[in-house]
C-alpha cells in the first residue's frame, strides 16, 4: 500500500476509459484524471466533440484522440471495449458519465421519450459495465465509477425518465460493488447537485435555477472540478475499501430536506 499522500490519490499508469468523455462532467474528469496521471481514453458521439476532447488532452501530454460511439448500439459499445483492449492491452478503471435529459411534466413523455433516456443513462451504462467488468474480474482488479445525480435519492418533478434511470445507476452500483468486491473489483458512484453544466444551462428555466439555488444550503451551483475530484478519489487507491458507494456532492441539498 502506498504510503506517501500524492500517491494514494494518483492515478499514474492507471487506462481509464470514460464513456461521455467528450462534454459536460465526463469531459472534465477526462481531463483531470490526465492530470492525475492516467491514460485517457475518451468517448463520445459527437465526432467534433470527440476532436475537440482530444486536441485539449494532447495539450495536457497525453497522445488520445478518443473514440466515436453509439452507446446505445450494442455492436458499437462491444467493439469500443475491444478496441481499447487491444490498444492499451487493459482497462483499470471505468467511468460511466454518458447521460442526458428531457424536462417536461411527467403525463406528456413518450415511449419514445423514455427508451431513449433510459437506454442512454441506464442500459448503456449496465452494458459497459459488464463489457469491461469481465475484463477486470479476470485480472482481479478494477475500479468503475458511474455518475449517478441527487435524482438517484429522491424524487425530481418533470425528469421522471432521468428520475428513474438514476435510482436504476445507483442499484447498479450497489448490487456490483457487493457482488464484485472479493474479486478486486470496485464500483461506486458520484452524485452530483445542481452543477452548472452546458446541459443544465440549457435545460433549466430561470425559474428552476432560482429554486436550485434557494434549496441548496451553500447557494450555489456546483462546480465540474468538484465532481471531478471525488471521481479521482473513488478511482484511486486511496479508496481501495470503498465499493458500492455514492458520495453525494450537493452543497447538502440533500441533507435539507425538501422544505428548504
Amino acid at each position: 500500500m502506498a504510503t506517501d499522500r500524492a500517491e494514494r490519490f494518483s492515478l499514474q499508469d492507471k487506462v481509464a476509459l470514460v464513456l461521455g468523455g467528450s462534454s459536460g462532467i465526463g469531459r472534465e474528469i477526462a481531463l483531470g484524471f490526465q492530470d492525475a496521471g492516467a491514460t485517457v481514453v475518451p468517448v463520445g458521439k459527437t465526432k467534433s466533440k470527440v476532436a475537440e476532447v482530444g486536441t485539449s488532452l494532447a495539450a495536457r501530454g497525453g497522445a488520445h484522440e478518443g473514440y466515436c460511439a453509439d452507446l446505445t448500439d450494442p455492436a458499437q459499445l462491444t467493439g469500443l471495449v475491444s478496441r481499447t483492449l487491444a490498444e492499451y492491452g487493459r482497462i483499470d478503471i471505468l467511468v460511466n458519465s454518458q447521460g442526458i435529459t428531457i424536462l417536461k411534466p411527467s403525463e406528456t413523455f413518450t415511449r419514445a421519450d423514455y427508451d431513449l433516456i433510459l437506454a442512454t443513462n441506464l442500459t448503456s451504462v449496465f452494458f459497459a459495465s459488464i463489457e469491461v467488468g469481465r475484463h477486470m474480474l479476470e485480472r482481479g482488479s478494477g475500479s468503475i465509477v458511474n455518475i449517478a445525480s441527487v435524482a438517484a435519492h429522491r424524487g425530481f418533478q418533470l425528469s421522471a425518465p432521468y428520475t428513474v434511470s438514476k435510482h436504476g445507476v445507483l442499484g447498479l452500483t450497489r448490487t456490483l460493488g457487493a457482488e464484485w468486491a472479493e474479486r478486486g473489483v470496485r464500483v461506486n458512484a458520484v452524485s452530483p447537485g445542481f452543477i452548472m453544466t452546458a446541459l443544465n444551462e440549457k435545460k433549466m428555466s430561470d425559474t428552476r435555477k432560482e429554486a436550485a439555488l434557494r434549496r441548496t444550503p451553500m447557494h450555489r451551483f456546483g462546480v465540474l472540478e468538484e465532481i471531478v475530484d471525488a471521481a479521482i478519489y473513488l478511482a484511486s487507491p486511496s479508496a481501495n475499501f470503498v465499493t458500492g458507494q455514492s458520495i453525494v456532492v450537493d452543497g447538502g441539498f440533500l441533507a435539507a430536506g425538501l422544505d428548504n
